[in-house]
């Protein structure tokens, strides 16, 4: 994965992850917002849907409350913006964070190649403050998340395979520093 930027407060990342599954099985997980404070607990605190779309997946909202390997939060509102397919869906990002990003997968073999690019600036005053000083650390606070998505999203694939003993498969890597408070109640950004 690389970033680069525009301005001290821009961010532009690609990720790229291997994963042993299909593109539909991808789809299934990373398509369902809803599902990852269960499957990618090191990130994802808490998701609230906020409107449930439209059948094809777009217009789905969620408030979400996340976090990285740094011991900061970030609160912001993720919005389907294109159908959710088997070749990946775009979403949009407003609040701490605000952007787009794009996901795709693609299938190689008995895998699926999945690309994550993110492009968002940080809204968070901390983020806008600090950013000049600490955008390596923040950036490397995204390279520490994504790798986590990749290690929890293989193992939600094997979980759900036919057949597995889902109490065989190592849950995945719980939050950093997690006596940080969490605000559910904290306001939305509309």
């Amino acid at each position: 994965m690389a970033g680069t930027s525009t301005s001290s407060t821009d961010y532009e990342f690609l990720t790229v992850w291997r994963v042993a599954g299909t593109p539909r099985e991808v789809t299934d997980i990373l398509g369902d917002a809803g599902t990852l404070p269960r499957w990618w607990p090191s990130v994802y605190l808490t998701v609230e849907q906020l409107d449930p779309g439209n059948p094809d997946g777009t217009g789905k909202a969620f408030f979400l409350h996340t976090k990285g390997w740094l011991p900061y939060t970030l609160t912001w509102q993720l919005t389907v913006t294109e159908p959710v397919t088997e070749h990946g869906f775009a979403i949009s990002a407003r609040g701490d964070l605000n952007g787009a990003g794009r996901w795709t997968f693609e299938q190689d073999g008995p895998e699926t190649v999945v690309t994550y690019e993110w492009r968002v600036g940080a809204a968070k005053p901390l983020l806008r403050r600090l950013s000049w000083l600490l955008k390596p650390a923040f950036a490397a606070n995204h390279r520490w998340a994504m790798a986590r998505g990749q290690e929890a999203l293989a193992l939600e694939l094997r979980r759900r395979r036919p057949g597995a003993d889902p109490a065989r498969i190592p849950a995945p890597a719980g939050p950093t520093f997690s006596r940080l408070p969490r605000w559910p109640g904290k306001a939305r950004q509309a």
